[in-house]
């Protein structure tokens, strides 16, 4: 019932999710210390995926074994996902001869920008440690900017940081760095990245569901950055949505509680009805489930591994990256005029000022949409 009731009420994003979970699980029950919490939140960070989501599948893990981690994730993942597949059928019922829709969206995608931009802010903090993962950083930036494959540059920044660091530490005589991350398979070309997809000639349910799982398998950097991978395939490498499609799919994926991951749910329906929109959530949500059963053991070992830090940290950076790139290609879409300037600027004042629930800035931004069609304008 916890994670259920968190799934239906958790808005705010990843935060906000993580705040909830430790003012229930710490404070009110007593399940966990404020020690047993945070290894496990650095735990949830050491693997791609949803963070908030993969930290409720730990506590339910520690909670009750395999059961525990299969109860807590679907009560957590599932208020959502219905609540997006609902507004989803409306969407492809009504939304394209509503009237008023354009309006709504007029004024959303500035303040999804917006969002977008607070997050770059945020993780921009934590990421850029360094001079080295600040040079690491814009190369990324540049190399996706310029068509580089995001997984090739994900992992190539890892590998960079983890060489790097290395490298010095040999020359000034310290410990080497040992080198855990050989084995990993490194996706360094756009055929050897995208081998689970490349069975797609068509938006069908088994192609869409490959692509939703190989992301759910890779991302790591939060939700935020999952925008970056939907526009790489769905929009520029498939074409099976636009991008007008795809800012919808974020609007809504936060206007509603829960994983901003049920954006997939959303993107599913649109591509292939209510089958559509379970197969794409379950793909994108379950390599979480696979992964945090499985590397619980390990985690302890993996935090004190001089690489497997510096893989970690050159992994954020180049998520910072990509989520950088695919704000200013989206914002060219969504701010085009003095009012939808305004409405971005606004936003984020009252985002980084403020620190209001961006659940209620998208509902402001189309009630402001609505309210200038009304006028005229």
């Amino acid at each position: 019932m916890l994670f259920l009731k968190l799934g239906t009420t958790a808005f705010g994003g990843p935060a906000g999710h993580l705040g909830m979970m430790e003012d229930e699980v710490v404070r009110r029950r007593g399940w966990l210390t404020h020690e047993q919490f945070l290894d496990l939140l650095g735990a949830s960070t050491l693997i791609p995926g949803p963070t908030s989501t993969e930290m409720a599948l730990h506590i339910g893990f520690r909670r009750a074994g395999l059961a525990g981690l299969l109860v807590a994730g679907v009560c957590f993942i599932l208020p959502a996902a219905v609540m997006v597949g609902a507004i989803a059928f409306a969407y492809m019922r009504w939304g394209g001869r509503v009237p008023q829709a354009g309006a709504v969206l007029y004024g959303i995608k500035p303040v999804v920008i917006a969002v977008l931009i607070q997050a770059m802010y945020r993780l921009g903090r934590a990421a850029l440690k360094s001079w080295l993962l600040a040079v690491v950083g814009a190369g990324a930036a540049a190399a996706n900017f310029f068509g580089a494959n995001e997984l090739a540059v994900l992992f190539g920044a890892g590998i960079l940081v983890v060489l790097v660091r290395a490298i010095t530490a040999r020359r000034r005589g310290g410990a080497r760095v040992p080198m855990l991350l050989a084995p990993l398979p490194l996706p360094l070309g756009k055929t050897s990245s995208f081998a689970l997809a490349s069975v797609a000639g068509g938006a069908g349910l088994w192609s869409m569901s490959l692509i939703f799982l190989k992301i759910g398998a890779v991302l790591f950097g939060g939700g935020y950055v999952l925008v970056a991978f939907l526009r790489a395939d769905f929009v520029n490498r498939y074409g099976w949505i636009t991008e007008g499609q795809l800012f919808d799919a974020v609007a809504v994926g936060q206007f509603t509680p829960g994983p901003l991951f049920t954006t997939a749910t959303f993107i599913g329906y649109v591509l292939g009805g209510p089958w559509g929109a379970v197969a794409a959530t379950v793909a994108i949500f379950l390599p979480g489930f696979v992964l945090v059963a499985i590397s619980g053991p390990f985690i302890p070992r993996l935090r004190k591994s001089p690489a497997a830090g510096a893989f970690l940290d050159g992994l954020n950076v180049a998520a910072l990256a990509l989520l950088a790139v695919v704000s200013w290609q989206l914002g060219r879409a969504a701010i085009f005029d003095v009012r939808t300037i305004v409405i971005c600027v606004a936003a984020l004042a009252v985002l980084l000022i403020l620190r209001i629930n961006s659940a209620w800035l998208v509902l402001a931004g189309a009630v402001v949409g609505l309210a200038m069609r009304a006028g005229g304008g």
